[in-house]
């Protein structure tokens, strides 16, 4: 049995419990991985939902691997993968009606890549044409596709949704650059192949010794199918006809394969090369060369090595045999191994200094890991020898997690701008979609979170609509509206309360209220908004308790969305916070960025502030002075400590209209002018404050 040194095992135990201290351990590893599978399910769903079925959604990468660290701040590797193309490899497989390309993978193409033939949309006979700027004609007459189609639909933003807005076209990617708080974006387009490129059909056939990966395992991963990237193999004769072929969806299933003492050596890796070849040769050796050289490893040894006491020589060994691909210049695609990921990356004047790191690094025995700053590592391993505690980042990861879950959730269905009685339709489509869809898994849970927000809207739509014809609200609006009363908190609760109030059933709208007192606990439930992206000051620390202890269920427990009033609600919003629909002038629209801007549209205010200002309309209507007043001091209180709120603005706005009806005029121009401040344009403060001027003007003479 292999043994280990007692020295490398007493480093690589404190090595691995450093790691886990930081959220690279299986737990962890297992919520990051399930968190990015229902964000792409989410998201997904909701483009069906959405009739955007143009693409389908993938989210590829060390965050959907769960082999990265909140130190690392990994960017998200988002695929759109376009559904009106169909990649064959088999005249077989030609589908009519779509725009259908033939794989082809010859001596004259570079290992890794492929071109795609043109082909008939009628019968599976081969297309006609000319050479232009998107298609080139080659000496036997086919019609070969060039790579650069695909990176021009980057700049049709409309197709993607707001969140491209800031997006930079870098060659066949796009780079969406996150605001402070928020990680960038990685964004690839490109085309699905049903069936396994020929190329990585020897590595699916070849037996050998190794017990990594399985049959099974490759059996799996070549059901997946390809894709093909629109981008050509620098330096190739045929670069702008070349695509390359990814085999992401395979890989993403060898990482879902690999054990923990796996993963932390690829963690481990990436954190060498940032810390102490990226500052002087910034990208000669990627993540994605470090993950091959790991899977090459894996492949290559017995199974019984990979463990935790063992961690410090299985770095050894991935780094060894980076070392060895280093020298050769030679790096092997895992799947395709005839294409060179190192091919042209290495310059002459710089390989000597990077072996030299490299050689450095394995021969330190370990001490090199005391100079990675990354989540302090360094510093965190000397605690752990003198035995020391340091902070665990588990609870905090887990609650970074359910934000962009509950954040992926919460978006609505775009009918803001339809009428009320299409908006009843299309929200009605949408829920016999979600239960009529056969699924399972993620998709399925996507479905069941989804589902609620859908009744919540559909059921307020309705009761406007009652509202405005009967001045009350139907049944059917009500049981729909109860469907989705526990989306999360607070924010379908309040929307219940907000109609109950506008046909004056104040004694059902108080006990709603208390409800929500009820549950909402100030030490763990957090306020988020899907409207925008802001930086996030502070996250309470009981919110991170029940994050770690639940996934995306912890949103019922946790959080409390703004609430939203679409155009086609109005007759569900008090008098008071409709202004909020109308806050931009003709000149302030062209300030407004159309899909990122959209919410302002809406009526939309932070849950918690939102309650408070019902608690003091109710109150003052039941003649409770003292509740009434009680009210008003948390609303104040509310606006000034807490950190996250979303629409601070708005919450002033309402402030002001109380201090109206207080008779307290300066003190709401006061909350009016503070609420500009915030926000200088779309701000519906400049009527009230318009309104104000008008009342004192009035009142004066």
């Amino acid at each position: 049995m292999y043994q280990v040194p007692n020295y490398t095992q007493a480093v690589s135990m404190k090595l691995s419990e450093v790691l886990a201290d930081i959220g690279v351990d299986d737990r962890i590893v297992l919520k990051r991985r399930r968190s990015v599978l229902l964000r792409e399910a989410v998201k997904n769903v909701n483009d069906q939902l959405w009739n955007m079925n143009i693409y389908t959604s993938y989210y590829f990468g060390s965050r959907s691997e769960g082999t990265t660290t909140m130190g690392l701040r990994s960017d998200a590797d988002h695929l759109f993968c376009l559904n009106a193309f169909s990649v064959i490899q088999d005249w077989s497989e030609w589908i009519p009606g779509v725009l259908n390309y033939l794989m082809i993978q010859d001596s004259s193409v570079s290992p890794g890549y492929c071109v795609l033939q043109m082909l008939r949309p009628d019968v599976p006979l081969p297309a006609d044409g000319e050479s232009d700027q998107y298609f080139f004609r080659d000496r036997t007459g086919k019609i070969l596709l060039k790579h650069i189609i695909l990176p021009g639909i980057f700049h049709l933003k409309h197709l993607f949704g707001g969140f491209l807005d800031r997006l930079q076209v870098h060659g066949p990617a796009g780079v969406n650059q996150g605001p402070p708080g928020y990680c960038d974006m990685d964004l690839v387009l490109a085309l699905h192949c049903k069936t396994w490129p020929q190329q990585a059909r020897r590595w699916q056939d070849q037996h050998s010794d190794a017990q990594w990966p399985s049959a099974e395992i490759k059996q799996y991963c070549s059901r997946t199918g390809c894709f093909v990237v629109p981008v050509g193999y620098r330096g190739s004769e045929h670069e702008q006809l070349e695509w390359r072929i990814s085999t992401s969806l395979a890989e993403r299933c060898l990482m879902f394969n690999l054990n923990i003492t796996q993963i932390r050596c690829y963690v481990l890796m990436k954190m060498i090369i940032k810390s102490f070849l990226d500052p002087q040769f910034e990208h000669v050796i990627s993540s994605y060369m470090c993950k091959t050289v790991l899977l090459h490893c894996i492949a290559n040894s017995h199974f019984n090595i990979w463990r935790e006491n063992n961690l410090l020589s299985c770095l050894s060994l991935c780094l060894y045999l980076l070392y060895n691909n280093i020298i050769n210049e030679n790096c092997p695609h895992f799947i395709i191994p005839e294409n060179n990921l190192m091919r042209g990356k290495i310059s002459p004047a710089v390989k000597p200094y990077i072996l030299e790191i490299v050689n450095n690094i394995i021969n330190s025995k370990g001490a090199a890991m005391l100079g990675i700053k990354y989540d302090d590592i360094g510093s965190r391993l000397q605690f752990k020898f003198f035995n020391l505690c340091r902070f665990q980042t588990s609870k905090y990861i887990s609650g970074l997690l359910l934000y962009d879950t509950a954040t992926n959730i919460s978006i609505s269905v775009p009918v803001k701008n339809k009428s009320p009685h299409e908006a009843v339709q299309i929200l009605t489509n949408c829920i016999s979609k979600i239960l009529n869809v056969q699924c399972e898994g993620m998709v399925a849970t996507a479905c069941q979170l989804k589902l609620p927000w859908c009744c919540t809207t559909l059921g307020s739509v309705l009761a406007s609509i009652n509202i405005n014809q009967h001045n009350t609200v139907l049944s059917d609006a009500l049981k729909l509206i109860s469907l989705g009363l526990n989306t999360d908190v607070a924010s379908s609760k309040l929307k219940l309360a907000s109609i109950l109030y506008c046909i004056q059933d104040i004694q059902k709208v108080d006990l709603v209220l208390s409800e929500i007192v009820r549950r909402y606990d100030l030490n763990y439930v957090e306020p988020f908004c899907a409207c925008y992206e802001f930086e996030r000051k502070s996250l309470r620390r009981g919110y991170f308790a029940i994050c770690d202890i639940y996934n995306e269920d912890a949103q019922y427990y946790a959080t409390a969305s703004c609430v939203k009033f679409l155009p086609c609600e109005f007759y569900c919003v008090p008098t008071e916070l409709r202004y909020e629909m109308v806050r931009s002038t003709q000149e302030e629209r062209i300030y407004r960025t159309e899909i990122i801007d959209d919410w302002m549209d809406c009526a939309v205010v932070d849950s918690l502030p939102y309650l408070y200002f019902l608690q003091y309309k109710v109150n003052s209507h039941l003649g409770r002075n003292n509740e009434k007043q009680s009210a008003l001091s948390k609303l104040l209180r509310t606006i000034i400590i807490e950190p996250d709120l979303g629409h601070r603005e708005t919450a002033l706005n309402i402030l002001g209209k109380c201090m109206e009806q207080e008779g307290r005029v300066r003190d709401a121009l006061q909350c009016y002018l503070m609420s500009l401040n915030l926000r200088r344009r779309n701000n519906a403060a400049k009527i009230h404050i318009c309104a104000l001027l008008s009342v004192m003007g009035n009142f004066r003479a």
